[in-house]
């Protein structure tokens, strides 16, 4: 084969590489794995979020006070927190000159759906289960996976919609006290956990302030790289 046609044919094969390795123009971009929202559980997670305000009015960055009481028996002296909330992925805790992030903590996927949030998560993968009784009152529920693991069950009054309990883990969480921010935001500022296994109280959690952010503080936003 002459010099000519060797460089030809080395030619052709690069060419034909680049072709068969380039992406297709008209071939979709790939993108994160989403959730689905079973038929059924559609019109009941509207009427979950309509109870609470409305999708526009959930919490999404916000800070919040707390008072929080470890055992079975509420003595009204805690613990009295001030946090900031970008749930599930950051909690931060005020502390002497600054902020501390409780990383890895677990309760920031329960307070996401106490915010409602992890309904809305493109994410979420949302079915409904059965109904339930807990006291005296009728409830419907939703579980959630995906976003959320092990899956979490959020049940509703089915006298207004609104969240009473969530099953996660190994405990139950029940809610209580709703009250409505100017904003129109609604929110349960009480919240009593049990053991599944004992059915014993184990924390009180009474939300004493909550305060809709735009924005993080400036201290706790994401470092933006240096210019180049």
């Amino acid at each position: 084969m002459s010099p000519r046609n060797s460089h030809l044919l080395v030619t052709l094969l690069a060419a034909l590489f680049i072709l068969r390795t380039a992406p297709c123009a008209d071939e979709p971009l790939k993108r994160e794995p989403t959730g689905t929202v079973s038929p059924a559980a559609r019109p009941l997670l509207q009427k979950a979020i309509q109870a609470a305000g409305g999708k526009t009015n959930l919490l999404g960055y916000f800070a919040f006070k707390d008072n929080v009481r470890l055992g079975e028996k509420d003595t009204g002296f805690g613990a009295k927190r001030e946090s900031v909330m970008d749930a599930p992925l950051h909690w931060w805790l005020k502390a002497p000159g600054g902020y501390s992030e409780r990383e890895d903590e677990p309760a920031r996927f329960l307070v996401w759906a106490w915010t409602l949030g992890a309904l809305t998560s493109r994410a979420s993968t949302i079915e409904i289960v059965p109904d339930v009784k807990d006291a005296d009152m009728d409830l419907w529920g939703l579980r959630v996976s995906g976003s959320v693991e092990p899956p979490m069950e959020l049940y509703f009054s089915k006298t207004n919609d609104l969240l009473v309990r969530i099953d996660w883990r190994s405990d139950i969480h029940r809610f209580l006290a709703w009250t409505t921010l100017p904003t129109g935001t609604k929110y349960p500022a009480r919240v009593v956990g049990y053991k599944k296994a004992t059915g014993k109280t184990w924390y009180y959690d009474d939300v004493t302030e909550v305060t809709p952010l735009k924005e993080l503080p400036e201290k706790l936003q994401p470092t933006q790289p240096a210019a180049k």
